[in-house]
């Protein structure tokens, strides 16, 4: 029973942490392999992230050709109270690239500009900009030294969240 509380506590700050952020850092892999980091302004969704991203934009095009990628949402490194512990999340995600004729073009353009205003609305209207629907593939919650989650599962939150017990091991001096 104890456990089941701490998960559903677990999972509640998972979702107010990425509530309270605006932007996403998002690594995504070129056409010839290499892997490219970039931010995106985001908006959450049914369980997933919604980006909307420009042709122009490097991380726009390697999502089309590749839609494997990761996202990592953190704390501020200002406010943070331990540079090398701050709080943050992060996913595999699959990106899932969806046309304006698609139902959920709407949803996803409406879920950005609930959070971002109407400058999404001008955006979305130029014809090189795309919508990506960001779903996880699992990940890990980090609240500090030795208080790191897996989450599993296709959800923001983790469908199972489980405590990373390992922590770290004292190099052997010779």
């Amino acid at each position: 029973m104890k456990n089941q509380v701490l998960e559903k506590q677990l999972k509640q700050e998972v979702i107010e942490f990425i509530q309270s952020r605006k932007s996403l850092q998002l690594s995504s892999i070129t056409q010839d392999g290499k892997a490219y980091a970039s931010y995106a302004p985001f908006a959450i969704g049914d369980d997933c992230l919604y980006v909307l991203l420009s042709d122009i934009a490097v991380h726009g095009v390697n999502l089309q050709h590749n839609p494997e990628a990761s996202v990592l949402i953190i704390e501020d490194e200002d406010t943070a109270g331990e540079l090398f512990a701050r709080l943050r999340v992060n996913y595999s995600v699959s990106a899932d690239n969806i046309g304006i004729d698609d139902k959920r073009w709407q949803e996803g353009i409406d879920a950005l500009v609930a959070r971002h205003g109407d400058r999404i609305n001008h955006l979305s209207e130029h014809s090189d900009f795309r919508l990506f629907k960001l779903t996880p593939n699992g990940g890990r919650y980090v609240k500090g030294f030795g208080r790191a989650y897996a989450l599993a599962g296709k959800s923001l939150a983790g469908e199972l969240v489980d405590h990373m017990r390992d922590g770290h091991k004292k190099r052997e001096v010779a």
